[in-house]
Formats: C-alpha cells, structure tokens, sequence
C-alpha cells in the first residue's frame, strides 16, 4: 500500500514539473528565404545556381552563399509560425572570416522585415571551419528569421542556424546594443535614401539601452543637412505618424534628427554644447541622446537623436501662427528664422539690406502668406538698420529694442566657450507676438566646435573672439557682433554674465571635465562599434586638424580645448574670482526700516525712474538682483540683471528692492503716473 501511494504521489509530481517545465528549444527548419540572386566569382555574374541562399542552411562547412548585391543581402527563414529564438550560429566562408563582422541578425512578423527588430549583431571576426554559438535572450517570438551582411560584403556566410521553441513571446525583453538605446528603420522594399527632399515610407522602432521597452511607429524619412549630407555617414530626418516623447524626451513631438558625427570623432560634440547652452540657462536648448542606428537591418553607426528645430511646446515655445494672420497684431508673430549660409538653396529666404542671406523656418514653405514673410523681412531689416544707426546705443530707441541681450549673450558665450566656427555662419532667432525684440537661440551644430576645424587651429592660440577670426561672408553675422562690441554697456553685461556663471560655480574645470567623462564612458561600447564601421579613426576628414590615434585621444585633446578655453575666456573678459568677506556685518539697511522705504531715488549709481506705465533702472554695470512689488504685495519683476532695464509696471506705488552681489540691499519707492 505504501509503494502504491508512493508511486501515485511520484505520478502526480511529475505531471506538476510538466505542466510548468520550460519549452523545450530545437534546431529550427524551414523554408530559406532571402536575397535570390547570388554571385559566381567565376565569372563575377549574376546566378541563380552558384552560392546560392541555399548554401546557408546545408549543414555543409565548405560551401557559402554570397549575394550578387554588395550591400543589402541577407539570407533566412520562414518558420511558418512565431518561433522565441534562444540561440543563432554561424560560420564564415573560408579565408573570409572578416566579412562577418557587423552582421546583423533580425526577427519579424512580416515577411518584408519592416518590424524587424535585431537579435544580435557579430562584433568580433569569427573562427573559420567551426560554429560560432551565440545565446539569444529576447523574448518575442518571431516568425521570419534572417542574416543581413553588413556592408560591401555580398553577404557571404558559409553556415546558419537557428534554434528555439513555438510561441508568440511579448516584448518584456529584446536586444540591447553596446549600452545605449536603438533606433531602428526599415523603410518599404528596403530603399536606400538618398536624398533630401523626398521622403520614404517606412516603419521605425525606439528600443531602450536595456531592451525593456520598445515603441513602434509608421515613419518617413530622408536626408538633412548641408555639408553633413556629402559625408559617407548620412544624416536622417525623421516624421512620425504620431506624436511622442521618444526614450522620454520632452517634447511630445513626430519630427526628430539623427546626426552622424562624421568628423567629430569623440560623438559628443553636440551633446557638450547642449550641456554649456543648459548651464547658460537659455531659453530652450534641443535635447540629445546617443543611439545606435540600423536601417534595413545594416548597423549604421553611433548617432546622436535630437529635436527637429521647430515651432512648438518644448521647442522654440512661442505663438504659432495661422493662415489668416495677416493684419496686426496677429501678423507679429511667431517666427523663426536662421541666419544661415546655406539661404538661397531654401524655398522660403531673403537678403537682408546688409546682405545678411536669412531662411524663414517657420511659418513653413508651404504655409507662410505673402504678408507674413515681407513683414518679418521688413522687421529684419529694421532691426538691421537701428543696429548699424547713429543711436544704436540707446537703451530703449536702439538695438536692444529689438535684439535681446539675455539670449545674445549666452547664445554667444556658448559658441565662444566651445570654439565653434559654425556659431555665426548659422544663427538661429525668434520673435514672438506682440514683441519687437528677436531672441537668440537654439543653439545647433558644433562638430566643428572643441578644437576641430584646421582653420582655426590651435584656437586658443588666437587672441581674437571666434566669430571674428575665421573672416567674414555673406553668411556670416561678423559685422553685428562687430557693432555690440563698439558698445560699452554690452561689453560690460558680458563680462558680468560671465562673470556670474564662473562665481556660482556653473563654469567649472570640474564640472565642463566630468561631463566629457561622463559621456565617454557612456559612449565606450558603441564608439568601439561605430569605428568598426567607419574606419576613419586614423584618418583627416571633414576639417580635423589632426587625427590622435584612439577614441581616448581624441577625448583627451576636447578635455585639453576646455581647460585651456576657460583660462583663455576668463584673460579675454577680464575675469577675478570673487573672494568671501571673512567677515559678514550686519546690513545697515534693513528693508523693513521705514526710513528706507521713505524714498530715495539713487544708490550706489544706480538710479530708479519713473516711466510712463514702467520703471526704468539706470546706470547697471555689474551683476544685480532688481525686485518689485506694488503696496499690494504683487510681484511685478524678479530677476538678476547685468545691465539698464525698463519694467512694464503700470500706474501706482512700487517698492524697487536693489541687492548687490555680497548681498547688501536698498530698498526704495517709485510713484508710476
């Protein structure tokens, strides 16, 4: 009786371990699918009977398939029905090793691979006359399977083979590629684009660095850029059929660029001048990640993602206009536009009256009205001429009328700080409604800033700014900065804000350093991939005034540019570290002491005058904290200013609160009519 209950437990047990014992994985066949015609290096022809795909699954180590195509051919399966791959191999030609290195493997649901997604990629030359094996840890189950060689290659693989168990899987896992997100495209009939002006149809997938999320979405895409467009790398644009924060960036937007870092071998450029324009504080600095790039499942390189510079929350944030906006005050804004070198290959541009080439970014080609653009070209030119103007100088009849210093300046100073010879070849600004002011900004393209452009080479060698060393053009703005510079009361608020940012610490060998650090360490895996790629470690291209033998290298040379640039800035603007009191008396002027608020109207040069419906404060020439509340404790200003501001106050009674920069105050009244 025991042995039977023993016996039935033992049954029962093993029915348990069963019903939850994983799936169990096979060496998978199926029908070969792939590239059809192969090449027959007897005769370099086109065949349908030589190295044929079929070469690729005939379990034979001396046989090979090679695509007829040099790039773009692949070789794989059509399992039937979804398959969770657990394990690939394969195994080179003979005496052709090398061309594996970069392929890609992919699965999907359809049969043209458009939501093809990579299993794995070869990274390392493979041994010959042997299996290489390679665990798969991904989790979606996928019916088609394939190889695609990487490029210039013909696809030649001697032996495949897939291994996994029948299921549908979920997305909870995929493939992480050398620690950072993926970008991945494949665009319809596995069209290549080449060009910059038609867009393809394709599908695209954002895969996180860790494989734990992915999303997916219709696309279309074409080439962007200028120079950057000529390079063997391409850049990308793409549109989204739906709005989304792609890997959570802020904007909730479809349009999105991919930069290709040719010349810029560390990858970051960008992403440094990013980081200056963000502890500049301007108003809106593009956002950018790296990534990894595989379109039509060739690996493309180290990319960086970033915003599509436009109109729009999280962008250049300001009103966007309609069609029917033709009369005042609608018709003063939004704009944007680019001083830009490039303008007459654009649609929608002018020539300012100085000859300065300007494209209209928005309103867009095919949306703005013949009223919109002659009135921002009219706008343009009248900032132009106040700027050029016997009494430009004046605080609130000249160019500060129309060009804000806030943004103009930490516009400038991070194309100063970061050496780049493309800040004025290509400006963006931007009015909103209802303002005469442009403001400046975003910043953008730098791969020729941190000491990459052998015309400008050794930059801080150079006493003179960089806008005005690499000589000027039609598409330069050299001759406005020209102009601020011959205005004291500029200079003086640059020197301040600079000065402000070095104080608190925001401007710091230490802090610009890590920040290099930060991204090299981050970028190590996939910088090991992208050279692999593109062989030009080693080699001058674009403007490179040297090569420095290694990725390290030309790390070490960008975190050289930067300890000798803020020496180099703080010479140029006159900079002294602030030293602490050691001691700290008591404020003689309490703002809660009633004879202060009696009135005076002037203090330590400063003086408080009244407008009409503003307040204007006079004589800055240093770094200040102006607050100001009416006598019902409403704050009308609050800010930290560098140079004379005029307050939009309205009538009535204010208290003006003036703190210095070691903290002492005085507070006075102003009376508005």
């Amino acid at each position: 009786m025991l042995n039977l209950r023993i016996c039935s437990f033992l049954f029962i047990l093993s029915g348990w371990v069963g019903l939850y014992a994983l799936p169990v994985s096979e060496k998978l066949s199926a029908t070969v699918i792939g590239t059809e015609k192969s090449v027959d290096y007897s005769n370099n022809q086109e065949s349908t009977t030589v190295n044929t795909r079929d070469n690729a699954f005939d379990g034979k180590l001396n046989t090979f398939f090679a695509s007829f195509i040099r790039t773009g051919g692949w070789v794989g399966l059509d399992l039937g029905e979804p398959f969770v791959i657990t394990k690939i191999a394969w195994c080179p030609r003979a005496a052709q090793p090398a061309r594996l290195k970069l392929g890609v493997f992919e699965g999907a649901n359809h049969p043209d691979f458009g939501d093809a997604v990579p299993l794995h990629m070869i990274t390392q030359t493979p041994p010959e006359n042997t299996m290489t094996e390679q665990t798969v840890n991904v989790s979606k189950g996928f019916r088609y399977v394939r190889y695609v060689g990487p490029n210039d290659v013909r696809c030649n693989v001697a032996e495949l083979a897939f291994y996994g168990y029948r299921g549908e899987g979920d997305l909870s896992q995929l493939n992480p590629v050398a620690d950072l997100p993926a970008v991945v495209i494949h665009t319809v009939n596995a069209a290549d684009i080449v060009e910059k002006d038609v867009y393809l149809k394709g599908i695209v997938s954002f895969i996180a660095a860790d494989g734990t999320e992915i999303y997916t979405d219709s696309t279309e895409i074409k080439g962007r850029g200028n120079a950057s467009w000529l390079f063997d790398k391409k850049p990308y644009r793409l549109k989204l059929f739906k709005k989304t924060h792609v890997f959570g960036l802020p904007a909730n937007a479809k349009n999105w660029t991919l930069i290709n870092n040719w010349g810029d071998k560390t990858l970051m450029r960008n992403l440094l001048a990013f980081d200056l324009s963000k502890r500049l504080e301007l108003r809106y600095t593009p956002a950018g990640m790296p990534v990894n790039v595989f379109l039509n499942g060739e690996y493309k390189g180290c990319y960086q993602l970033c915003d599509q510079i436009e109109v729009g929350d999280e962008r250049v944030d300001i009103k966007e206009m309609e069609e029917e906006d033709i009369t005042l005050p609608q018709l003063s804004g939004g704009y944007l536009l680019e001083i830009d070198a490039y303008a007459n290959t654009e649609i929608s541009w002018f020539n300012s009256q100085r000859g300065v080439p300007v494209t209209v970014k928005y309103p867009k080609d095919d949306e703005i009205t013949p009223e919109q653009y002659n009135y921002i070209r009219s706008h343009f030119n009248t900032m132009e001429n106040v700027l050029f103007s016997s009494g430009y100088k004046n605080p609130e009849t000249g160019y500060r009328k129309y060009m804000d210093m806030e943004t103009f300046i930490r516009h400038f100073l991070t194309g100063e700080l970061s050496g780049n010879t493309d800040t004025y070849w290509s400006v963006y600004m931007y009015k909103d409604r209802g303002e005469d002011m442009f403001r400046f900004g975003p910043v953008w393209d730098f791969d020729l800033a941190f000491e990459n452009d052998r015309r400008t080479y050794p930059i801080n060698l150079n006493p003179a700014w960089i806008y005005a060393s690499t000589g000027s053009s039609a598409g330069s703005a050299r001759n406005m900065i020209n102009r601020l510079f011959a205005d004291e009361a500029f200079v003086r608020q640059l020197k301040a804000v600079y000065a402000d940012y070095r104080d608190r610490g925001v401007l710091t060998e230490e802090a610009l350093l890590g920040v290099i650090d930060d991204y090299a360490q981050l970028l190590d895996k996939s910088q090991q991939l992208n050279f692999m790629r593109w062989g030009i470690l080693n080699l001058s291209v674009h403007q490179n005034p040297k090569t420095y033998g290694s990725y390290a290298g030309e790390v070490e040379n960008v975190k050289n540019f930067v300890k000798n640039r803020l020496a180099w800035m703080d010479n140029k603007l006159g900079y002294v570290p602030k030293t602490e009191d050691p001691e700290d008396p008591e404020d003689p002027e309490d703002p809660e002491d009633p004879a202060t608020l009696a009135g005076e109207t002037e203090t330590s040069g400063i003086s408080v005058v009244s407008r009409e419906n503003a307040i204007r404060i006079e004589g800055i020439s240093r770094p200040i904290r102006i607050d100001i509340v009416d006598v019902t404790g409403r704050i009308v200003f609050a800010k930290n200013v560098y140079s004379d501001v005029l307050v939009p106050s309205g009538k009535g009674l204010f208290i003006v609160v003036i703190t210095e920069s070691d903290g002492k105050r005085k507070t006075l009244k102003c009376t508005v009519f």
